[in-house]
């Protein structure tokens, strides 16, 4: 069996460091907003291409800290796509705020920006570009529709550290963004975390203060604020990790790479990497009218896949919208995405592997 993903062989090559690392901070006994956290939001801040990164419990809070560090509540729309995971759009009504979706693309799962300028309103507030399994939304395109209009740009990163846009980080267009450090992310912690990145001294003044129960300092507690802040343990694990993120990254795309070289002339969607995006492919995604047959056939040749993600957010029970008309290609890409094993430590005959019995699966169902 070829799993889906396995980080037993990721941890198994970095375990003397890991182990190093963790014993350092049981040595510190600093196990809240101490060095190894303050170490890795400066060198992640760097690696996005901004000036601040505060550490925060999960990806989901880093959305949902942005948003409140921006002043987004009741009476305001914030964009978001309809297609996603649903922090998305979970995070947005936590503020108060009303979701409003709008469609993807179907190559790249990707906000459409026409499908963004005809949403908004005069009381769209924000919007949260997705850069949904590692490909880039076109932050031209959204950023200069939402700086004409006075509105917040939120990127969603969670799967994204790494990629790019036009040569520019992900995560350095909008006003401010958000990782996810879920452990199967392309740099995952062994639990959960996250991060806000940056480049606004008010953005990142205040998402440190509501981080940690609106503290301005000395115990004087200026507003409302969280629990929520990043633990040394999952800092130190990360600040390991994020040395081999490059290598990591090179790997991912090699093995989309030899994919799309396999796999090209099947009844199959692909994966794309549209230019000017550099993609990080946290997730390697195809598409088959047929999916769930071709996810079995795969599974009975020894294939571990995975659906990301079979309802579309706004279906989801806690919205229950028949929305299939409205928004039609996230109704379609749930009902027809797969995602292959794509994790760097796959080896060359796994990825082959992989390919051969995709073609095979493939050949059954025509």
């Amino acid at each position: 069996m070829i799993p889906f993903v396995d980080l037993a062989r990721q941890h198994a090559a970095l375990k003397p460091a890991l182990m190093q690392s963790l014993e350092r901070v049981l040595d510190s006994s600093r196990f809240i907003l101490g060095e190894q956290g303050a170490a890795l939001e400066r060198e992640l801040a760097a690696v996005m291409g901004v000036r601040h990164g505060i550490g925060v419990a999960s990806g989901t809070d880093a959305l949902r800290l942005a948003l409140a560090a921006l002043r987004v509540g009741p009476g305001d729309e914030v964009i978001t796509p309809a297609f996603s995971f649903v922090a998305s759009t979970t995070t947005i009504v936590m503020t108060g705020a009303t979701p409003v979706f709008v469609d993807v693309d179907p190559a790249t799962y990707a906000l459409d920006p026409a499908a963004v300028e005809r949403a908004i309103t005069p009381r769209t507030r924000a919007v949260v570009p997705v850069h949904l399994y590692g490909h880039p939304a076109p932050m031209d395109a959204i950023v200069d529709l939402a700086r004409a209009r006075g509105i917040a740009v939120v990127e969603d990163a969670a799967q994204a550290i790494g990629a790019s846009y036009a040569g520019r980080p992900v995560g350095s267009w909008g006003d401010v963004a958000c990782l996810s450090f879920y452990p199967t992310k392309n740099l995952g912690a062994c639990g959960d975390g996250g991060m806000v990145v940056t480049d606004r001294d008010d953005l990142a003044e205040r998402v440190r203060r509501l981080r940690h129960h609106g503290d301005a300092g000395r115990y004087r507690h200026a507003e409302l604020g969280w629990c929520s802040r990043l633990d040394e343990m999952q800092a130190a694990l990360l600040h390991v990790k994020l040395a081999h993120l490059g290598a990591w990254t090179d790997r991912r795309r090699a093995i989309a790479g030899v994919y799309a070289a396999r796999l090209g002339g099947l009844p199959l969607g692909l994966a794309v990497e549209r230019a000017p995006a550099r993609h990080v492919y946290h997730l390697y995604t195809v598409r088959h009218p047929q999916r769930d047959a071709l996810q079995t056939m795969l599974a009975d040749l020894g294939i571990g896949t995975a659906v990301h993600y079979p309802i579309p957010v706004p279906a989801q029970p806690l919205f229950g919208i028949d929305g299939e008309r409205r928004w039609p290609e996230a109704w379609r890409a749930a009902r027809e995405v797969l995602s292959l094993p794509c994790f760097a430590e796959l080896t060359d005959g796994e990825v082959e592997r992989v390919a051969a019995a995709v073609r095979e699966a493939c050949a059954r169902l025509r």
